[in-house]
């Protein structure tokens, strides 16, 4: 199996990339005949879309992960807990009514649920490794969230369990490929008016590293 790790940052997967001697776009073999390469994006869905879509169109996989951390809008989710976002959407896209928000489908730009929408909604695979890991609905953002208004009418508008900069972006190209992908964030932080003393992000990132060191042990 060829695998493509995907991350916005290097610190995301720095962790893996010491224990498995990973280098940026150069495939290393597992244990158990899988490959697994190793791309780095830069942060948000621009820089996402141009690196993922040329990295695609150069070698085909098998399965793609989005690993990252993430803010969680559910005080249900632990702070360092791993979640797949199952569900994903730009919740940014479309534009303000007064104080409505349209997207895209309500400015009939787009059909809401013509591939590879489902009532706008993008839709990864389950997670179907570790029961444990509950599989959530999340939001790409330009701007992550960071005053009350803003989180209240999100919230009101979305419901999202989870916010990223990168997530809806990947699973997009990969979808529009037809690459089975995975999206797991590990949460460092609450959405909430901005408190960088309340993240955790070490904790988030040891997380993600056991999971995904778990993920490909199975995978092997």
């Amino acid at each position: 199996m060829d695998i493509l790790l995907v991350t916005a940052t290097s610190f995301e997967a720095q962790l893996l990339a010491k224990r498995y001697d990973l280098i940026p776009s150069a495939p290393v073999k597992l244990t158990g005949g899988n490959s697994l390469t190793w791309l780095i994006t830069g942060v948000g869905m621009v820089h996402t879309t141009y690196h993922l879509t040329r990295q695609l169109l150069s070698a085909k996989y098998d399965l793609a992960i989005n690993a990252g951390i993430c803010g969680s809008f559910d005080g249900s989710i632990a702070i360092g807990e791993v979640v797949n976002v199952y569900h994903d959407m730009f919740a940014e896209l479309g534009a303000e009514d007064h104080d409505d928000f349209l997207d895209l489908a309500e400015l009939k730009l787009a059909s809401p649920s013509e591939y590879p929408y489902d009532e706008m909604k993008l839709k990864g695979s389950e997670y179907r490794f570790d029961t444990s890991i509950r599989n959530v609905s999340g939001i790409t953002v330009n701007k992550v969230h960071g005053s009350l208004t803003s989180i209240a009418h999100t919230v009101e508008r979305l419901n999202p369990q989870v916010e990223s900069m990168e997530g809806a972006a990947f699973m997009y190209c990969c979808m529009q490929e037809y690459v089975d992908c995975f999206q797991l964030r590990a949460v460092s932080n609450y959405v909430e008016p901005r408190n960088r003393e309340s993240w955790n992000i070490p904790l988030a990132l040891s997380n993600l590293d056991i999971t995904l060191e778990d993920l490909l042990k199975k995978l092997s």
